[in-house]
């Protein structure tokens, strides 16, 4: 079995990802500006995904780190952060996603954190996923805009060579050109084929990195049209921001999505998620009778 093998499932507190499972959502808040907020954006994945009977993580960020301003707003910090994650993760009984940015932040977000997140600019940082995969955690890897798909066939390996309980890969889009993200549906396609569960991450694909000047701009109107083409090409997961008010966001409102529109954005990528995964499921009985 090659190291990449044994990644092709990877459990995150009872839930199974896989390319072939029905599609996880990991919804929430871009950074934990408050408790309050966080609980209600929580509330709404959670009664959404509840009803549709699609399985569920919470994603919130206790510091935005990999930020181009000085005046932009980072969040609570570590020690308050893990505290909301902690309260938001019991009251409503849901599994955590967060990022960590430092080796030293490992070990203290897994204690909460049910999944660690790797951020993009730091999927090549050798230390940072080392400490990450040493909490027993399983991670999920952004890929980095400025790698091709494949690339993270090596970003995976390193996870499996050093321990990692699982790994998840994360498309959030691909740099074209200055202040633009595209996401190519050949190349998440491309990305399934290394072997670990594969999720897309809308809200960031849609933003415009530096387009305000002191601030990213973004396309959150169109989540509907992006999450519905990555879902068909059948994948793990779907990874959604979202705000009571985008234009009143600390971080990245021009790229969430409106929290009232959540219910019926998940309904579309639950019809077309059970579609597509019915459609490999018949593709891969014809072609065994066959064979």
């Amino acid at each position: 079995m090659t190291e990449l093998a044994a990644l092709r499932r990877c459990t995150v507190a009872g839930i199974e990802f896989g390319n072939d499972r029905s599609a996880v959502i990991l919804g929430g808040a871009n950074v934990l500006e408050d408790l309050e907020t966080s609980l209600r954006v929580g509330e709404v994945f959670r009664t959404a995904t509840d009803e549709l009977g699609l399985p569920y993580v919470f994603k919130a960020s206790f510091d935005k780190a990999n930020r181009s301003s000085a005046h932009s707003f980072r969040g609570p910090g570590l020690d308050e952060g893990l505290a909301m994650l902690a309260r938001i993760k019991r009251e409503l009984d849901v599994p955590v996603v967060t990022d960590v940015h430092t080796a030293e932040q490992c070990a203290p977000a897994a204690e909460v954190a049910d999944l660690l997140q790797i951020p993009a600019f730091l999927v090549r940082q050798t230390d940072l996923i080392h400490a990450a995969a040493a909490t027993g955690r399983p991670l999920h890897l952004k890929k980095m805009q400025m790698m091709a798909p494949e690339d993270m066939r090596t970003a995976a390996e390193k996870c499996a060579r050093a321990g990692a309980a699982g790994v998840v890969l994360c498309e959030r889009g691909t740099a074209f050109g200055y202040h633009h993200l595209i996401v190519d549906i050949v190349g998440l396609a491309r990305m399934r084929e290394i072997g670990p569960p594969v999720t897309l991450d809308v809200t960031h694909a849609l933003q415009l990195p530096g387009a305000l000047g002191d601030a990213a701009g973004g396309r959150g109107g169109y989540a509907a049209e992006l999450a519905r083409a990555g879902v068909a090409v059948g994948l793990a997961g779907v990874f959604i921001e979202a705000h009571p008010d985008p234009t009143r966001a600390p971080c990245d409102g021009p790229s969430a999505t409106a929290l009232a529109d959540v219910p019926g954005l998940l309904r579309q990528i639950k019809q077309l998620d059970d579609l597509t995964k019915a459609m490999d499921t018949s593709r891969s009985n014809n072609s065994q009778k066959y064979r």
